[in-house]
């Protein structure tokens, strides 16, 4: 089966599972939870979003090497169509961190340099997610500590924690997987990309080689898994729900985690759904207000997703309207 094929299926499924979950606890209650986030509470999660967007651009900067044309604004855009385009197009996340490198580009980042940092900074966010699913694993304990989920997570963590000590510590070994990586998303740019891999393998090393901005970039990323889990709370505050911090914290960081392990489901179709009411429930909150809050981020990724999406599009076309002009006054020439 093809990558895109199962991409479809996953995603197919996924909306079944949110359909039958919304079905089962009443569409009717989960609308009425919906209806409570006025204009105002929706207006401050979307600045919200926004808000991270800059940590998350941030985060990149840092672990990006400097360059002449390296100005933090771009690497914010860049992040923001991934996510945009993770959250709103049916591709796995891959495809977000394809278009997202893809989106620098065209404000003056060399290939090799978005692609190169686009897998670190990748690799650096998931060893946040990892610290921010502990934090949250920890909560659950001191909440929930016969909860039948605390031993799953717990081996989980583990085995993750200890592939990420692996992969930091075989550097070089894996050198070849990014390798290959960076070739795919660069043959969509290029034709030579097989020839451009030596300077993407010498692009990565020169990135893990300053582990000072490393270390800099995975505690801003991880303030950045905590402004997500700010981000629910104010959420389930809009819905009307009593919640701690603390609580909504736990509930977006085994959100995370469950997310990361089922990466290559589109939008997270069903999991997200799944996640909330069943981690909702664990903390005490009635699964069809978790399945509203699921729904308004929904609503938050696509009022924010789409406008991002059809801005990078029309300079994708500004782009290759000068690219023909470029090429049209080239033939001129030499005709000349």
């Amino acid at each position: 089966m093809s990558m895109r094929r199962l991409s479809f299926l996953l995603a197919l499924i996924g909306v079944l599972i949110a359909v039958v979950l919304v079905g089962y606890y009443g569409l009717g209650n989960v609308a009425a939870a919906v209806g409570r986030v006025g204009w105002p509470e929706f207006g401050v999660i979307l600045v919200w979003q926004l808000f991270m967007f800059v940590v998350l651009g941030l985060a990149w900067d840092v672990i990006a090497p400097a360059r002449a044309a390296r100005r933090p604004w771009v690497l914010t855009w860049g992040r923001m169509v991934r996510d945009a385009s993770a959250n709103c197009l049916p591709f796995s996340q891959v495809g977000g961190f394809v278009f997202g490198a893809r989106a620098v580009t065209l404000h003056g980042i060399d290939w090799q340099t978005a692609t190169a940092s686009t897998v670190v900074d990748v690799t650096a966010e998931f060893l946040a997610q990892i610290a921010f699913a502990s934090i949250g694993l920890g909560i659950l304990l001191a909440r929930a500590p016969r909860s039948g989920l605390a031993v799953p997570l717990e081996i989980g963590i583990g085995l993750a924690v200890m592939a990420c000590f692996a992969f930091v510590w075989l550097q070089r070994g894996a050198a070849p997987l990014f390798a290959r990586l960076g070739r795919r998303i660069a043959a969509s740019w290029f034709d030579d990309a097989h020839d451009r891999v030596l300077v993407l393998q010498a692009e990565l090393s020169l990135i893990y080689g300053r582990t000072g901005r490393l270390a800099l970039g995975f505690m801003v990323h991880l303030v950045g898994w905590i402004c997500t889990g700010v981000a629910g709370w104010i959420t389930y505050r809009a819905l009307g729900v009593d919640i701690d911090f603390d609580d909504a914290l736990a509930i977006e960081a085994l959100l995370a985690a469950a997310a990361a392990i089922t990466f290559l489901v589109p939008v997270n179709a069903g999991v997200q759904e799944a996640g909330y009411a069943g981690l909702g429930t664990i903390f005490g909150i009635a699964p069809e207000l978790s399945l509203g809050v699921s729904l308004v981020r929904r609503a938050r990724d696509i009022a924010v997703g789409v406008p991002i999406l059809l801005i990078w599009q029309l300079l994708e076309m500004r782009r290759l309207r000068r690219e023909k002009a470029a090429q049209e006054a080239e033939k001129v020439r030499v005709a000349d």
